[in-house]
């Protein structure tokens, strides 16, 4: 008989011999199938009504397999409800379809942690080989309330609306602020080869899915949701201080951000980097940030590629904060689709596709600097490409007066901004906004104004504090033409090379350069034809600062 009559075989065995409750479990892999043992959670006492307390049964199932030295715990159809399950060493939980394990509603269910934001429903430290797995489903039960704002502090939209003079409600978990355990759906702690697939994972009281200082994890076709309006504090997953860590082929839909990086929360132990991650064939949507470089920061985040996803129904699409000393490095965005749109007052961002920034801690809590406080954070080699981009906010990419961006590139982007009309506030000015970077390249970006347009929006591209640019590709107009806004604006920038530009029709002055300091321009091969002013000096910048030749028209 052929390999594939033997593996369809195999699949068939595996499907009655589930049906009928016998105690064995064929594992498909690439290799010829293995008979594994599997524990039926009903088997120790689990009834399937989702009014009993399960957490008894499938934790004896748990170390049951434990101590048979690996096997399944099986989750037939029917509804559980638990709080902490302890995992062990090589057990596989399966959840089958029609299976629903609900978290305890009752905090007390999950009090079991010293360090009380390591509570979990599937809790591991110091693991090696598990899986979860399976179509079913792990509903967290989290529900929301409104209520006036009480905790708001230097959070720039927080002055804003109260400037606005409108509505400061916001969503709260239930039972806030008296609740002390919001429970992950999955921590773990220092596990190594971690599979999570196929599983429906909704409702979180908190981050879904949290790896702290693991190594070895896919999680792959899994489903993520929490309310997109509601849901503050359920980010989809939280990769800390780990490596080697794929992401793929999955749904994450949560009010607070997707996936977060971040490497350094003391409470949990030692800090490690965290690197060589990647996310690849996903969809994103989230009220505040598809993809985070966690402001928490205070090592190094390096090597991270984020591939073929698409991020729609979002805030921000992606987003590298440093508040805390770290380092980002090594990371390559690229084949995205992004529709951003600004949520409610209390969510970080405003529709913005890219946000960098670096700060000191005191900057970022809008306090006094304090005496030995670290310097700013860095990140360098950061490439995107290939991106297009819906939204309704500026994309900021700053590095700080005191520690500058290094190596930065955007290729092949196409930007397409407007405004939301019914919204309280709108930051936006510059659609593309660059600030203390060295060697940033640009190439083949074109800004889009859409409707409806903006009262305060300028330029398409604001240039300041660079050293060493390069920009070859660009094509856009001011959002005013008719105001004599410039196009591209140059603000204390050394060492550029400007070429293979295109002024749109209705272009009145296409560039401006300012900024005494402002030296070594280059301008070559643009097709300046449709603006009335190609470019302009501002006064105090010296006429041998900017060289043009064999543009079209002719410089004169």
């Amino acid at each position: 008989m052929r390999k594939s009559g033997k593996r369809y075989l195999a699949i068939l065995a595996m499907f009655f011999l589930v049906l009928l409750g016998q105690h064995c479990l064929y594992a498909m892999n690439s290799a010829p199938s293995r008979l594994m043992t599997v524990f039926n959670v009903k088997d120790y006492g689990a009834n399937g009504k989702k009014a009993s307390d399960a957490r008894p049964a499938i934790q004896k199932a748990i170390d049951a397999v434990a101590e048979a030295g690996g096997g399944v715990v099986y989750l037939p159809p029917g509804q559980y409800t638990s709080g902490t399950l302890r995992l062990r060493s090589h057990v596989n939980i399966y959840i089958e379809s029609g299976a629903t394990l609900f978290a305890s509603e009752d905090p007390a269910a999950f009090d079991v942690q010293k360090v009380k934001s390591k509570d979990a429903l599937f809790f591991g430290e110091d693991l090696e080989d598990i899986s979860i797995g399976g179509r079913g489903t792990v509903d967290g039960q989290q529900k929301y309330f409104w209520a006036l704002d009480t905790i708001e502090r230097s959070f720039q939209h927080k002055k804003l609306i109260v400037a606005s003079g409108k509505s400061q409600m916001r969503s709260y978990p239930l039972g806030f602020p008296n609740r002390t355990v919001y429970p992950h759906l999955i921590w773990l702690g220092r596990c190594k080869n971690v599979s999570i697939t196929g599983v429906s994972f909704v409702q979180s009281p908190s981050w879904s899915f949290t790896f702290y200082d693991c190594s070895r994890v896919a999680v792959d076709s899994v489903y993520i949701y929490t309310s997109l309006h509601e849901a503050v504090w359920a980010d989809g997953i939280d990769i800390v201080s780990c490596k080697d860590v794929s992401i793929s082929n999955s749904t994450i839909a949560t009010g607070d951000d997707c996936i977060v990086f971040v490497c350094g929360i003391d409470e949990w132990g030692p800090t490690s980097p965290c690197e060589h991650i990647t996310v690849t064939n996903c969809r994103l949507s989230s009220a505040s940030a598809a993809i985070k470089f966690s402001e928490g920061n205070n090592l190094v985040i390096r090597d991270i590629v984020i591939n073929n996803c698409a991020i729609f129904d979002t805030n921000r699409g992606l987003t590298l904060q440093i508040a805390t000393g770290g380092d980002i490095s090594n990371v390559i965005v690229s084949n995205i689709t992004m529709d951003l749109h600004r949520f409610d007052w209390f969510w970080a961002g405003d529709g913005n596709a890219f946000n960098f920034e670096t700060r000191r801690q005191s900057e970022w809590n809008d306090e006094p600097r304090k005496p030995g406080e670290p310097d700013p954070g860095s990140m360098h080699n950061i490439v995107i490409h290939d991106v297009i981009v819906h939204c309704q906010g500026a994309s900021t990419v700053y590095g700080h007066p005191d520690r500058w961006l290094d190596g930065v590139s955007f290729a092949n982007i196409k930007f397409f901004i407007s405004s939301n009309p019914s919204s309280p506030y709108d930051t936006s000015v510059y659609p593309m906004d660059f600030r203390w970077i060295k060697n940033l390249r640009l190439q083949n970006i074109e800004v889009s104004w859409e409707r409806p347009f903006y009262d305060k929006w300028e330029s398409a591209l604001l240039l300041q504090d660079i050293d060493g640019l390069q920009v070859d590709g660009f094509a856009g107009n001011a959002a005013w033409p008719e105001r004599d806004l410039p196009a591209i604006v140059l603000n204390r920038v050394t060492n550029a090379t400007l070429q293979n530009m295109e002024a749109k029709p209705g272009t009145n002055l296409f560039l401006k350069v300012a900024g005494s300091n402002t030296h070594d321009i280059r301008l070559f091969s643009n097709d300046f034809h449709e603006a009335k002013v190609p470019y302009h000096l501002d006064p105090d910048v010296k006429l041998d600062s900017v060289t043009a030749f064999n543009n079209f028209p002719n410089s004169k």
